[in-house]
């Protein structure tokens, strides 16, 4: 290969432009004994660039598991209790009365049912209590009869 296409390549090779074909002609090129002298500091890289090519790794690599294989089962997890929560929730009687709202209670209906009773009494009373307007309707008949008995006074004198 001719020194100009070389040098040519060498500095499309720094462009970032070449093909892996060009790249392995330069390998091969640097790898040769025939390398000018002011090519002569590009050979290490080239040569290492070869040799690296050729090297493979011996150990095993183990890649560490997914872990949202265990994301799944805690939102399942998660929307389980929530659900239970909230079923929980809608279903619950309030949990019973404390001894203090149970005395309560009772002072309340011992009291409603006083009051009932006075209630019923006192519409007793109050029906009684309908005849003494018969009584005052008679009392004013007996003022009419009164004053009749005024006016026969004083035409009868």
């Amino acid at each position: 290969m001719e020194l100009a296409e070389i040098e040519k390549l060498l500095e499309v090779y720094f462009q970032g432009e070449t093909t892996l074909g060009e790249e392995e002609l330069l390998q091969e090129f640097f790898a040769s004994k025939q390398v000018p002298g002011h090519l002569e500091v590009y050979r290490p890289m080239f040569v290492a660039f070869g040799q690296a090519k050729e090297e493979t790794i011996q150990t095993e690599i183990v890649l560490p598991k997914s872990r949202t294989f265990n994301y799944w089962k805690w939102g399942i997890a998660a929307s389980f209790v929530i659900l239970l929560g909230i079923v929980g929730f809608m279903f619950n009687d309030g949990g019973g009365l404390t001894d203090e709202e149970e005395l309560a209670l009772a002072e309340y209906n011992k009291a409603r049912e006083t009051m009932m009773l006075l209630s019923a009494n006192f519409n007793q009373g109050t029906d009684a209590m309908l005849h003494l307007n018969e009584f005052n309707n008679g009392i004013a008949n007996m003022s009419v009869i009164d004053q009749f008995n005024e006016s026969k006074k004083l035409i009868l004198k």
